[in-house]
């Protein structure tokens, strides 16, 4: 599948900028990433991407951490990109190993945010039955929607995040930019963990949220580094699984150091 993307580069090209590659979590868009993308653009070119059933990018019925894989795969041909670097963040991670394991002669470098190689159970069934109760036949206006999801228990930053999905077609009618329909169908292929046949040897890093419990140093160490020998695992401190929203600074200033 072709994949929706933003290209950001620098003023001035040089010659020596790094593809970097950046994906988004579940629910999620490009867009998430537009402000780090931005700042790392000053020196590389950066592709924003929208995975599949995600943002502006197809939708298919096919949903799993294998087409994902592929699709990136397909956007790097197509771009005709070398020298790549991957950044995934959860479900973007979950891609980005999966994608270093099949083809690791297309990367230099893999960073995953705040998710490890293992399963995770389902437990976006809150976030689903939420957004499933907006009847986007009958809604009037974006603070409606909030209204529901707010009604529904969510917090406010919980909710902004997935109202940004949330848009007005040439009717003026609302949609979702995402395919709720199979990802509530196929939410449990979202924790899937890592094949047991794939590895990647190369420069790795992952990153967690010393708030989060998405990567815990006592349990998940031993199963990242059996898949990334060579994994770096660092903790960005005061922030939760959304790092990149809590503490971009001090994500910027790790990428700054490990990306050649």
């Amino acid at each position: 599948m072709q994949l929706f993307h933003r290209k950001l580069s620098p003023e001035i090209i040089k010659g020596n900028e790094k593809n970097i590659i950046i994906l988004h979590g579940l629910f999620g868009t490009a867009d998430n990433w537009f402000t780090i993308g931005k700042k790392l653009a000053e020196k590389n070119h950066i592709y924003l991407i929208d995975q599949r059933n995600h943002g502006q990018s197809g939708w298919s019925d096919e949903w799993n951490y294998n087409n994902m894989s592929e699709d990136l795969n397909e956007l790097i041909d197509t771009n005709r990109l070398q020298d790549v670097v991957v950044i995934g963040h959860s479900m973007g991670g979950k891609t980005a190993m999966l994608f270093a394991g099949q083809f690791p002669e297309k990367l230099s470098q893999l960073i995953v945010i705040d998710i490890s190689p293992r399963y995770y159970p389902p437990h976006h069934s809150n976030i689903i039955e939420a957004l499933k109760s907006i009847d986007l036949k009958t809604l009037n206006t974006r603070q409606e929607a909030e209204k529901l999801l707010e009604n529904k228990g969510l917090d406010v930053g919980t909710r902004q995040f997935l109202l940004k999905n949330l848009y007005r077609k040439d009717d003026q009618s609302f949609a979702w930019r995402m395919n709720l329909e199979v990802i509530s169908q196929k939410i449990e292929k979202v924790g899937e963990e890592y094949p047991q046949n794939f590895s990647y040897e190369g420069s790795t890093i992952f990153i967690r949220g010393d708030k989060s419990n998405y990567i815990n140093l006592e349990h998940d160490v031993s199963i990242i580094k059996n898949y990334f020998p060579n994994a770096e695992i660092l903790s960005v401190k005061d922030a939760g699984h959304w790092v990149h929203a809590e503490q971009p600074q001090a994500l910027l200033k790790i990428f700054d150091e490990f990306i050649l």
